[in-house]
């Protein structure tokens, strides 16, 4: 739903939107650099999200990312933060509406992204 033009955006859920675009740009760059194929970013369904589809092989990698500031408790907590009832939905919604994929295996990352560190990628993070 739109929000009413009377209502700015706060500044400060810009600056976090804006975060969290950089964040999974880098993560993008990052998968890249590690040989992966960018299939989809900030793909949307009606029950969820998932930041990057990527593809190396025959495997798929459903990658949620994660803007936190730099010290190693918010990394820790960036994962707590995963909601992944929500990925599991909005990737069997993926399956079904790519039916090419249907032979190849799922797998669920999650990419942790802070100021002036490089990114930390949790493979495998959790399972279906």
């Amino acid at each position: 739903m739109r929000r009413s033009p009377k209502k700015p955006i706060p500044d400060s859920r810009r600056r976090a939107e804006r975060a969290g675009r950089w964040a999974e740009t880098l993560a993008a760059w990052y998968l890249r650099a590690k040989f992966y194929r960018i299939v989809a970013t900030r793909y949307k369904t009606p029950v969820g999200e998932i930041d990057i589809v990527a593809r190396r092989g025959r495997l798929i990698v459903l990658v949620e990312v994660k803007h936190r500031a730099g010290n190693a408790a918010a990394q820790a907590q960036a994962l707590e933060a995963v909601n992944t009832a929500r990925i599991v939905r909005a990737a069997q919604w993926f399956q079904s509406a790519h039916p090419r994929y249907g032979g190849y295996d799922f797998r669920f990352d999650v990419i942790s992204v802070a100021p002036s560190r490089w990114p930390h990628h949790l493979v495998n993070a959790f399972s279906a």
